[in-house]
């Protein structure tokens, strides 16, 4: 307890601490963390971003839609699911079974729903007779009385299940009726289980072969500049996008012996977040590596390190006892940039359908709003949210990694 309150005491953090801009972005970063926790801990699935809660390209923030669309909405989907109930052989067991995200039909006879619908019926083609609604004044008080009949449908919302539901279309919907605001929150949690994981996987790894290069010099350091010269010879992008293609129509069962086919049956890889961690992993250690390669050659030379070895120490021991810890600070500057590189390539790879599969992510909203011309038709709502978000998150880290920067590495102090 003394030790990590000395270390919030030191010139560094003191000096970190009092920048306002830094401050600000380690409580967005924090907010960030708390929304992917609580994810992780199951307040929103991957199913519930799948569900349909409400029309196809509903607008968000609850703006008012023009009348031609508010009659799209009114006599879509949920009006269609009663109709299709109320003719079944059994309606009251098919109308049980009609629902719209957390929207159910109302506690009503099915004769009840029948007369209803009817109404909506017949105000349906009175306001067919309109050419174009929106330049028809006249029908606006029809429009309200239909879809005040067809809220009658619905059973009423109240307490937590009308607040989620609300919350559902805070941002609108999809081209497939699925709320933007869940399918954007889970995907924090998506880039941030990329992120930590790729960026202390790299870390910890470049940081080893780093310092085993600097310290131990010879054929090790030839070897592990042979390696990570050989990656950086390749486009990461590319090499991003081979690795994961590689994983494509991968099948495990495929791939291990007959006897072990067993103990993996019903892993599917392919739609797991293994791929991505295994490209981004093979990657993102190199530029770790290089940077603690050449701090480490710079340290070996210092005079603890010597009486560390004249006091016969192994070169093990130097290593993560006198190397490594005092490459801290770059490893901590290197974490935060990697987290960030990570989460962006995340998004181009989903974006080009080889990284995330069947679950919510930036760059999926992102090529979906693209796939259906969501920006041709001036519909912002999807492909903005993904933006700002993301926007969000990594210019957050870029401050804090600017700021750790300048507080820990001795060139900046």
């Amino acid at each position: 307890m003394n030790r990590i309150r000395n270390f919030f005491r030191t010139r560094e953090m003191r000096k970190l601490l009092r920048d306002r801009l830094t401050i600000f972005a380690m409580i967005a970063i924090g907010a960030y963390l708390f929304t992917g926790i609580a994810i992780m801990c199951g307040a929103i699935t991957a199913e519930t971003c799948d569900q349909v809660v409400g029309p196809n390209k509903l607008n968000g923030f609850y703006r008012e839609e023009l009348p031609e669309r508010r009659y799209d909405i009114a006599t879509t989907k949920f009006l269609q699911a009663v109709q299709t109930a109320l003719g079944q052989e059994d309606p009251q067991a098919a109308l049980e079974q009609v629902q719209l995200g957390r929207v159910r039909v109302a506690d009503k006879s099915p004769e009840e729903l029948q007369t209803i619908v009817d109404q909506i019926i017949g105000l349906r083609d009175e306001l067919n007779q309109s050419e174009n609604l929106d330049e028809d004044p006249a029908m606006m008080p029809k429009l309200a009385e239909m879809e005040a009949k067809v809220e009658q449908l619905k059973k009423p919302l109240t307490g937590m299940n009308g607040f989620l539901h609300n919350a559902s279309l805070w941002l609108g919907t999809d081209a497939q009726g699925r709320s933007i605001f869940f399918r954007g929150l889970y995907s924090i949690k998506i880039a941030l289980q990329i992120g930590l994981v790729t960026a202390t996987f790299s870390v910890l790894l470049g940081a080893f072969l780093g310092a085993a290069a600097g310290y131990l010099g010879g054929w090790v350091d030839s070897v592990i500049v042979w390696i990570y010269t050989t990656f950086s010879s390749i486009p990461n992008l590319v090499l991003l996008v081979v690795i994961a293609y590689a994983f494509t129509d991968f099948d495990l069962q495929k791939r291990v012996p007959a006897f072990m086919s067993s103990w993996v049956e019903g892993i599917d890889i392919k739609n797991s977040l293994l791929p991505v961690y295994i490209a981004f992993g093979a990657t993102f250690w190199i530029g770790t590596c290089r940077v603690i390669r050449g701090e480490t050659m710079k340290l070996k030379e210092m005079e603890y390190i010597h009486a560390a070895r004249t006091a016969g120490f192994s070169s093990f021991h130097i290593l993560l006892r006198h190397i490594i810890p005092n490459t801290a600070h770059l490893m901590l500057i290197n974490f935060s940039l990697l987290l960030i590189g990570a989460i962006k390539s995340e998004v181009i790879l989903s974006f080009l359908g080889l990284g995330v599969k069947g679950q919510p992510s930036w760059g999926i909203m992102i090529r979906d709003a693209g796939n259906n011309g969501d920006v041709v038709t001036g519909f912002f709502w999807e492909i903005g949210t993904a933006t700002v978000l993301m926007f969000g998150l990594v210019l957050a880290f870029n401050i804090l990694s600017d700021a750790l920067q300048d507080a820990f590495d001795p060139k900046h102090v």
